[in-house]
């Protein structure tokens, strides 16, 4: 934390400790002056408790929802980042041919030209910068504080395709997932977040994180991209 003539920078300086990371005092929704206010919000609550979902998750007051639910998908698009990270150490692409979720489910990849099968390491890596891209286009996303619908139109297909990084860590490579969802509960967060905004049908919700209903598995065999 730096602070200058009595304004306080919240930002992390260059050489500290990792202890000594996001060392600095809450600070109000209302005194985030700030078009990425919202941003902030929400990776302030993140930092607070990765537990506290309700907390996380709960907008201010008047809060545009479209934002609200915008704002939410960039940080676990981020987060996830850090979770393919560390599947990378296992889900290797001659182990991992296929972009898979159980023995039921096998996920074409969007970003060829044509969807197509392709190592779950390289689906995870193409979807998240797909979805950095959609989620960065100013043309679908010219503002950060209000959002029209046609806009937050966009935000199911993104989900969709996201989420499919979880089932495949969670039924594939357990360990990873577990490690990283007990530090994070980021899968747990994503599926109430979907769950609550219905950005999800709950036949999508294939780990079972939450309450029994969520979390049946369907009879499927393989599903395309849309």
């Amino acid at each position: 934390m730096m602070t200058v003539a009595g304004r306080i920078f919240r930002r992390n300086s260059k050489g500290i400790k990792s202890i000594e990371f996001n060392d600095w005092a809450d600070e109000s929704f209302e005194d985030m002056d700030s078009t990425l206010a919202v941003q902030q919000l929400i990776q302030q609550s993140i930092r607070c408790n990765t537990s506290n979902i309700d907390e996380i998750l709960s907008p201010p007051e008047g809060q545009d929802e479209g934002t609200w639910k915008y704002e939410h998908l960039r940080q676990f698009c981020m987060e996830l980042n850090k979770l393919a990270v560390k599947l990378q150490k296992e889900c290797l692409p001659e182990m991992c041919i296929q972009m898979t979720a159980t023995e039921q489910w096998i996920f074409l990849c969007a970003a060829h030209k044509t969807p197509k099968e392709c190592p779950a390491i390289d689906y995870t890596r193409h979807t998240l910068d797909g979805a950095s891209c959609l989620l960065n286009n100013t043309k679908y996303f010219p503002s950060r504080v209000t959002m029209k619908e046609s806009s937050v139109s966009k935000l199911g297909s993104v989900c969709r395709r996201v989420y499919r990084i979880f089932g495949h860590a969670y039924f594939h490579h357990r360990s990873v997932f577990d490690e990283f969802e007990n530090t994070s509960h980021l899968c747990k967060r994503f599926t109430i977040f979907v769950t609550k905004y219905n950005l999800m049908s709950k036949e999508h919700l294939i780990v079972p994180i939450l309450a029994p209903e969520v979390s049946e598995v369907p009879e499927a065999a393989e599903e395309s991209e849309a």
